[in-house]
């Protein structure tokens, strides 16, 4: 087995520390902001790899948005359903999705950088079936074209990313227009973010 294909395992066998260590104070805000800032009260949302739900879920939630949560992790998803029984949380790979219906936003955060290139050229036909008209699509990546190995509970923790103009390729021909692309933002992480809207 690949270190790519170890990734879901991992995150399941490790489910509880990493929900201990994940921030909860919500640096990310400025680029949720963004994200949400035209999506009416009740607006639906789907949160691709969406964790144990905090904090990115948690913010959408106390705004009023309804929010479908995927997650590889029966742990992850556990937790969530735990935490917050209002939405809707489901076990499901991200690389397979077909849920049947569009939101008005998604969002891949920390989790769609995980998948080997080829599976993320796979997900932009994903992300625009299940889009609305003018949803906004939220991601990270890496800042250049590479994978990178880090390591969790002392087990390799796989990471991929094609190049910036290959994902504005991909983004443009799945009926998306970039509406901002910061490398390594300082303000919130180091984490390279992509803000698009589907036309």
């Amino acid at each position: 087995m690949s270190e790519a294909e170890r990734v879901i395992g991992l995150y399941e066998r490790h489910a509880r520390a990493f929900d201990d260590i994940r921030s909860k104070h919500l640096f990310e805000k400025p680029w949720l902001d963004r994200f949400a800032a035209n999506l009416p009260r009740g607006a639906a949302v789907l949160d691709i790899g969406c964790g144990s739900g905090e904090p990115m879920a948690a913010e959408l939630l106390a705004r009023g948005l309804a929010v479908t949560g995927v997650d590889s992790s029966e742990t992850l998803i556990g937790l969530c359903r735990e935490r917050f029984p209002s939405a809707d949380w489901r076990v499901a790979d991200m690389r397979s999705l077909a849920l049947g219906r569009t939101f008005d936003a998604l969002l891949a955060w920390h989790s769609f950088f995980h998948l080997m290139p080829d599976e993320q050229r796979a997900m932009f036909p994903l992300f625009a079936a299940h889009s609305a008209g003018g949803a906004m699509l939220m991601f990270t990546s890496g800042p250049r074209e590479g994978v990178a190995v880090g390591s969790f509970e002392g087990e390799p923790l796989y990471h991929a990313s094609l190049g910036p103009e290959e994902y504005r390729r991909h983004l443009g021909e799945n009926g998306f227009t970039v509406v901002d692309h910061v490398a390594e933002d300082p303000g919130c992480g180091g984490a390279t973010v992509w803000l698009a809207r589907k036309d």
